[in-house]
């Protein structure tokens, strides 16, 4: 954790309260949430660095907390009236991975769908998010996952997928201004800028970084839009 661990004793606390059933952990949670005050500062995304919002989930479904479920509801309303968004209407998070940090939250907003939390709202937000990491943005034309539809990232910033079949060398992959020579189907890619300025150029590995934390969530709204279809 960068920010600090306290979320992440918090949220292996939880996990570990669901898993056993054990109430032990669901107050130690309590206990590591009120010790490091973790609402000191606004929640702006569900990452690894910083779990608060699948944390109000998570209290909401062990013990139907209505402190967290005011939570929740305050968040879902910031995402969605108070984040900044690109010009093609993908929410913007941070930077880094911006891609990874929608995915993430639209994984968010389909749990609360799915526990009748302002159901159509959120299922059609979610939906409106992926749909945008799939390929429904009129920009780009293309999806940002690896080997998926007509147009996709043919040049994802991933040293396996870059480089050549031996025996041939890796030397000049980073800078080979060709697709990969392997394609990695379903990576998602890091994303555009907060302008929505995005190009496919395995050296900006800031928009075009693959990682295994960009596909979690992002496989996880997938499974929850197929549950929900």
């Amino acid at each position: 954790s960068w920010s600090g661990y306290g979320d992440e004793l918090v949220w292996g606390a939880l996990w570990l309260a669901r898993a056993t059933g054990d109430d032990a952990y669901l107050d130690r949670a309590r206990d590591r949430w009120n010790e490091f005050d973790l609402l000191a500062e606004d929640v702006k995304q569900f990452s690894w660095d910083d779990k608060r919002a699948g944390v109000f989930e998570l209290f909401i479904l062990l013990d139907g907390s209505e402190e967290f479920s005011t939570q929740l509801l305050k968040y879902l309303d910031f995402l969605k009236n108070k984040a900044d968004y690109t010009p093609e209407g993908l929410v913007f998070l941070d930077q880094w991975g911006s891609n990874r940090h929608a995915a993430n939250v639209a994984f968010i907003s389909l749990w609360a769908a799915k526990n009748g939390i302002d159901k159509e709202a959120n299922e059609e937000w979610a939906r409106g998010q992926v749909g945008q990491l799939l390929g429904d943005n009129s920009r780009y034309e293309m999806s940002f996952v690896v080997g998926y539809g007509e147009k996709y990232p043919e040049r994802p910033h991933h040293r396996s997928s870059s480089c050549p079949t031996p025996p041939e060398t890796c030397e000049g992959a980073l800078t080979n201004p060709g697709p990969n020579p392997h394609v990695l189907y379903g990576a998602l890619v890091g994303g555009p800028a907060a302008s929505g300025a995005y190009e496919d150029n395995r050296q900006d590995y800031q928009h075009n970084e693959v990682a295994c934390d960009y596909n979690a969530a992002y496989t996880g709204a997938l499974a929850a839009l197929i549950e929900i279809s």
